[in-house]
């Protein structure tokens, strides 16, 4: 497993130099100023890839762009409307500069409007730490009454709606514009940024987008470019919903581990994988994370290992970023399965035996919290939780214990 961690560009607060004395082996980059839809140029990949190879003073830092999250899906493709064609051939030529680059792979998601989701971006837990959260009641509350959803209400248990409504009431206009910010988020450092009102205009458009509609949307984008990857010697890994369920009355599509099997086997090629992020999938009980590496571990490029605590057992229910090795998800069971199936790769004589992973988020811990760096992507935090994963991995393949078939 390569262990990689996921960088911002120069305005990240966690530099490169933090990133080498991690001892990480590549870096996850983007290019997140790049508008959604917009082609990729060989002159901004290379200008990325030489802030990655330099440390502050100058000298060569050894590390490599090795994968990239994301190359953005816009919402014309989920939709198909607007300028979605003119989207999907800058898409290919953008996988052809990834691939001249020496970048192999590109992890993409399909959320309609909102990525991930979180009430709460500093939760301070009892220990001091903070980290990120999402409350179903708050999120109704904000559904409800700060976006007014036309049919929000009907979405919710009434347990949900009357707590909603009694902490709307609660709010002043600070809190609720604090709230609709969480919400709206998005990616860290993205190009684009959405207003309520955006919000209410793609939900208007999506009104008439099932399930079924926009899981075909998707097929039909994979279809164009998953051959194009596949004769590029790239792997596409697409990310799961996060949190993964319907939110805003919009369709989910890549929830669970069915939703994972219909996308591939609709597109059947080694190219269109999968990004099995542990902590956006483990924030729905009925997910099995161990038995989906096992079961889909051959179309799985790349890996997300972190950990959530949920406060029920409902698929829609409220949860907060664990650490890595807390929460849910049996993180020893899942690099377990993820180090079983790379021997199976390295028996197969795959060139991908090795798969990167990345310690996915981190609670704010020590001198992370005066540091203010992207929510969820602090330095101490993250480097915690890569030298826990790190950790297990060694145990894991020291020839006392072996790797358990």
């Amino acid at each position: 497993m390569r262990q990689t961690w996921r960088w911002f560009g120069s305005k990240d607060l966690v530099s490169v130099d933090d990133m080498m004395q991690a001892g990480v082996e590549g870096v996850v980059s983007a290019l997140h100023h790049v508008p959604t839809g917009a082609a990729w140029t060989p002159e901004e990949v290379e200008q990325r890839q030489t802030e990655i190879g330099r440390m502050k003073n100058g000298s060569p830092s050894g590390l490599k762009w090795e994968v990239v999250e994301s190359l953005p899906v816009s919402e014309d493709i989920k939709k198909q409307k607007g300028a979605w064609r003119e989207h999907i051939a800058h898409y290919k030529s953008s996988l052809k500069v990834l691939r001249d680059a020496g970048i192999e792979v590109i992890c993409y998601n399909f959320m309609p409007v909102l990525d991930w989701t979180r009430t709460d971006l500093a939760c301070r837990l009892p220990n001091g730490a903070t980290c990120m959260r999402f409350d179903l009641n708050d999120f109704a509350a904000f559904d409800i009454h700060i976006l007014a959803r036309p049919g929000a209400v009907e979405d919710y248990p009434p347990e949900v709606v009357g707590e909603a409504s009694r902490r709307f009431a609660a709010m002043d206009e600070k809190a609720c514009r604090s709230l609709a910010r969480n919400v709206v988020f998005g990616l860290p450092g993205a190009a684009e940024h959405f207003t309520l009102e955006d919000v209410r205009t793609h939900l208007a458009e999506y009104a008439a987008i099932s399930e079924d509609q926009l899981r075909a949307h998707l097929i039909d984008f994979l279809a164009e470019v998953a051959p194009v990857a596949q004769d590029l010697g790239l792997r596409l890994c697409c990310h799961p919903d996060d949190p993964p369920f319907s939110l805003l009355g919009l369709p989910r599509v890549m929830s669970t581990e069915d939703d994972y099997r219909k996308m591939m086997a609709a597109v059947d090629l080694p190219a269109s994988g999968i990004t099995l992020c542990t902590g956006s999938l483990g924030a729905r009980p009925d997910n099995d994370l161990p038995g989906m590496m096992d079961r889909l571990g051959d179309r799985v490029h790349f890996l997300h290992l972190r950990n959530v605590q949920r406060e029920s057992q409902g698929i829609m229910g409220s949860f907060y970023e664990a650490e890595h090795l807390g929460g849910g998800t049996d993180m020893v069971a899942v690099i377990a399965a993820a180090l079983r199936e790379e021997e199976r790769r390295r028996a197969g004589g795959r060139s991908d035996c090795s798969i990167p992973f990345r310690p996915d988020h981190g609670q704010d811990i020590l001198d992370d919290l005066t540091r203010s760096a992207q929510p969820g992507y602090p330095a101490i935090g993250r480097l915690k939780g890569l030298a826990e994963l790190r950790g297990i991995m060694t145990a894991l393949q020291h020839p006392v214990e072996g790797i358990r078939p």
